[in-house]
């Protein structure tokens, strides 16, 4: 326990008198009466803004441990519910084992606030407090922690910015927090798309009598709905007819009488820093989540948990506030990544509504990446045996007894049939001679075709000498290139069902380096060449300088990519993949971070894109009609300044407009000032929205690790096949394993090996031993 003048005693001031701030004030009391604990609050104690307060089983079992009577208290009003409800197109899908519970955030603060009188807490209601600077006039003077749970608008925060360092993100959707006496049995989601736009409601029942009707939509439908004309009874009656097909005659309540507009902008609040000297952020004005994941209250009151349990055992306060900032941002930053993931899905609603409502409703179960495809197994198996046999039926060229998992579907890509969604995605290996794959890639590439995976793509093969990254990458402009690459590709369609794709690319301005795990990007000791780039611009420091191409360059590169494609057509490759990604030659003329040409090559998207649909379309004319061709992307830079979202979007179009069939979606690696932020599946977002505002099929890559991923990202409609780089390297026979992992005995396996299949799927089906 912190050690004072006054011994053990702490003197505590609650600025803010939330479920956060009461809360903190319960646990204080109860570790040690003898603490002096005040909370100011301005609002009168039944004030509120919201209806309902939902909590996951979970966070009620850390109520349970943290204070027992208060648990009580709150179970006791609780409405608890199992399922959730989605009524979209005309249909109601239901999907259950959910588990949350629901309470009024009006019955939850008066809770709070008894059993806080009941310790003797010190809680003053109607007190305006500018900042920490009134404390003196109210008798606190003093205090030795001074907690800011005042909220997203938090004036604590506002004085002390230059050391919070807050990142106040105003969101684009409108919302607005209503209320009914339309008693919801399950979590309801409502999504209404008429002549304005797409219009959605979250609802779920509090208590006896009541629910929470929340309605969201993007900007655009909701002036085009005129909401931005209308006061809160004209805004509620709109409501009320929207959703007047479900509220059977119910009516819908606000009590945001004192907003000046009854909509609000959600607010995402991250600090880079929780706290300054004695003084300590918790709650809203620490960090937001979306109310989609129903996560704000919960993160809120367990930061009290956290911070009171810290306070009680730390005696040095900087120790304890490191502590507490340790411990709660993380886990801050993990609900706000889900909850990012799951309002961005809400904000863009009109992305997935064209979707069937059986994969409408699994995009919108999965959008948190928490839920997981076998984590509604584990939920619910009968709700996802229907999406599987629904996903099955649509994707299957005949008729099987056995529903195979998503991942294990057909697809196709104009005459060519992949018999899975795995794709093993292009691996640079480095070792070629002269360009010339060897027996390395042969049996790389082709141990990786018996491992079952549907596709197999080669590393970037440069069209020419000075194409290449280093002496290292193969080739396809010399005889013995197509020789070598036909051996392989024979042997993987002589011993596999796998299909083959060549992928081909310039290395641009990142060319003439050294063998990656010899210095990566750093240039040769000896025996360099010449790079070529859209602008004189170095790739990073201690790169070379390139030099600005002219247009006789440009049909040098075209000739190279012409001549590629004839050689890959003789080789007997399925697909032909071109590289126009990760800041290669292709890729620096698409991003401005590279290209700042003042020619018809430069300048907006459209004249960037020039260069690269031409080497694409010349390509294409040479490809077997039947045959499909794919063209990676860098769908964002990581920095400022470069290609965004929208950008990927337009790129995806421009492709597909001109004969791509399918893109491959990476990001960045086209700038050393990127900051790319990680995470499992992080470039997936990308993916699914260029796959569902595009229209374009994509394949999806990045940090996708195992079967369970896949499955989610096909079913849910964010990419149609999805490429793993690392798994493959560790286990060629990925998709082999993962098959017997999910049951699915009809994934192929080669003949030589069906007595390893036996043997493994007898093994899985004991357990572990």
């Amino acid at each position: 326990m912190l050690e004072t003048s006054r011994g053990h005693r702490l003197k505590i001031v609650i600025i803010g008198g939330g479920p956060a701030g009461l809360y903190l004030s319960i646990l204080l009391k109860q570790s040690d009466p003898a603490h002096a604990v005040t909370v100011l609050e301005r609002n009168p104690p039944d004030s509120t803004f919201g209806w309902g307060v939902v909590f996951s089983d979970q966070t009620l079992e850390n109520f349970k441990q943290a204070d027992l009577p208060t648990y009580q208290q709150i179970t006791d009003n609780f409405a608890h519910w199992d399922d959730i409800d989605v009524y979209v197109k005309g249909q109601t899908i239901t999907s259950g084992g959910h588990g949350f519970s629901g309470i009024a955030r009006k019955k939850l603060l008066n809770i709070l606030q008894e059993r806080a009188k009941q310790l003797g807490v010190d809680i003053r209601f109607n007190t305006e407090i500018r900042d920490d600077a009134d404390l003196p006039a109210m008798g606190l003077a003093g205090a030795d922690v001074i907690v800011a749970a005042d909220g997203i608008n938090s004036t604590i925060r506002r004085k002390y910015a230059q050391f919070f360092q807050p990142d106040l993100d105003v969101r684009s959707a409108k919302f607005i927090w209503l209320g009914t006496t339309f008693k919801f049995d399950a979590f309801t989601f409502y999504f209404v798309e008429n002549e304005h736009g797409v219009f959605q409601a979250h609802c779920y029942r509090f208590d006896d009598d009541t629910s929470t009707f929340i309605v969201e939509c993007d900007e655009a439908s909701w002036r085009r709905a005129g909401f931005d004309r209308m006061d809160t009874a004209a805004t509620v009656a709109a409501c009320e007819k929207m959703f007047a097909p479900w509220l059977n005659g119910h009516k819908l309540m606000s009590n945001a009488a004192h907003l000046s507009s009854p909509w609000v902008n959600f607010v995402r609040v991250s600090n880079a820093k929780w706290f300054h000297n004695n003084i300590v952020l918790m709650g809203d004005a620490a960090h937001t989540a979306h109310f989609s994941i129903g996560s704000g209250t919960k993160l809120a009151m367990e930061d009290a948990i956290s911070l009171a349990r810290i306070l009680s055992t730390e005696k040095n306060l900087p120790t304890a506030l490191q502590q507490y900032q340790d411990e709660r941002m993380t886990e801050a930053l993990r609900l706000q990544n889900a909850a990012r993931n799951s309002m961005e899905w809400f904000e863009n609603v009109k992305r997935y509504i064209h979707l069937d409502p059986q994969q409408f409703t699994y995009s919108l179960l999965t959008r948190s990446q928490r839920v997981s495809h076998e984590n509604l197994r584990m939920r619910d198996g009968k709700y996802l045996s229907g999406v599987e046999r629904w996903f099955a039926s649509r994707a299957a060229e005949r008729e099987s007894e056995k529903i195979p998992p998503p991942m294990f579907t057909p697809f196709k890509l104009r005459g060519m049939s992949l018999n899975n969604r795995i794709v093993v995605s292009p691996m640079d290996m480095y070792c070629a001679q002269d360009g010339t794959p060897n027996d390395f890639h042969l049996v790389h590439l082709g141990s990786r075709a018996l491992g079952g995976a549907g596709l197999i793509v080669t590393e970037m093969t440069c069209v020419s000498p000075e194409a290449r990254i280093t002496p290292g990458c193969t080739g396809m402009y010399a005889a013995s290139h197509g020789a070598a690459w036909k051996r392989i590709a024979h042997f993987v369609h002589e011993n596999s069902e796998a299909k083959i794709c060549l992928q081909l690319g310039h290395s641009g301005r990142k060319g003439s380096t050294k063998i990656a795990w010899e210095g990566m990007d750093e240039p040769l000791e000896s025996g360099n060449w010449e790079v070529l780039a859209p602008s004189a611009i170095p790739h990073g420091e201690g790169m070379h300088l390139p030099r600005e191409m002219t247009r006789a360059d440009m049909d040098k590169v075209v000739l190279d990519f012409e001549r590629a494609t004839q050689m890959a057509m003789e080789a007997d490759f399925d697909m032909l993949e071109l590289h126009c990604a990760h800041g290669y030659l292709l890729s620096s003329f698409i991003t401005p971070l590279s290209n700042q040409r003042k020619d018809e090559y430069g300048g907006p998207l459209e004249n960037r894109l020039r260069f690269p649909l031409e080497v694409f379309s010349c390509m294409r004319k040479i490809w077997p009609e039947h045959k499909p061709m794919s063209v990676r992307i860098s769908a964002t830079d990581w920095a400022d300044g470069g290609i965004s979202g929208d950008d990927s979007v337009a790129i995806a179009k421009a492709f597909h407009k001109v004969g791509a069939d399918i893109i491959h979606v990476s990001t960045g690696q086209t700038s050393s000032n990127a900051r790319p932020v990680y995470g499992r599946m992080f470039q997936t977002p990308y993916s699914d929205r260029i796959r569902n505002e595009a229209g374009v099929p994509t394949i999806a890559v990045g940090n996708i690790i195992n079967a369970d991923q896949v499955n989610g990202i096909i079913a849910a409609g964010r990419a149609d096949l999805c490429a793993l780089a690392r798994p493959h390297l560790s286990d060629p026979h990925w998709t082999l394993h993962a098959a017997a992992e999910l049951g699915y005995e009809e994934q192929h396996w080669p003949p030589q090996y069906l007595t390893g299949k036996q043997q493994l799927e007898r093994n899985l089906k004991r357990g572990p031993q």
